[in-house]
């Protein structure tokens, strides 16, 4: 007879959780026809996060992916006009990455995409229970770190 294991248990749960947030994410981009990939929308949210224009190597390692990757979704959005290449003034053998208005707007409407597909994915839960699971997630998210002294 073999013992349940309840972290394994929570673990497929979480991965469950995981595709199924992916997935409706992923509805609500296409419903919205925005162009992007949830990768290229992850790099604008990204983007959108820092002061003066990064380099794609800090790109990388904010999203913690290989620079290579990068520049793929570099590229897309380009072609797309959401972002721009642009010199970096103190070195011209940097390049830097930058939002464009369109960039911005494709931003705005990805706001709405998951404030939309947050509240699909979060209806069966009451106003407390959300509240849990804020606390919950950021303990799972913050690991250890809160216990350290």
């Amino acid at each position: 007879m073999t013992t349940p294991d309840p972290d394994g248990l929570l673990a497929e749960q979480l991965l469950r959780l995981t595709r199924r947030v992916h997935r409706i994410q992923k509805r609500h981009l296409e419903q919205r026809a925005l162009g992007v990939t949830p990768a290229q929308s992850r790099l604008l949210r990204t983007l959108a996060h820092y002061d003066s224009p990064p380099r794609m190597a800090d790109l990388a390692e904010r999203l913690e992916v290989v620079p290579r990757a990068v520049t793929t979704l570099v590229d897309g959005l380009e072609a797309s006009g959401k972002v721009r290449r642009v010199p970096d003034p103190a070195n011209r053998r940097v390049t830097r990455i930058e939002l464009t208005d369109e960039g911005r707007a494709t931003l705005r409407e990805l706001r709405g995409a998951r404030r939309s597909a947050a509240k699909e994915i979060l209806a069966p839960l009451t106003e407390k229970e959300r509240q849990v699971l804020g606390v919950l997630l950021d303990n799972l998210i913050d690991g250890d770190a809160a216990h350290r002294c």
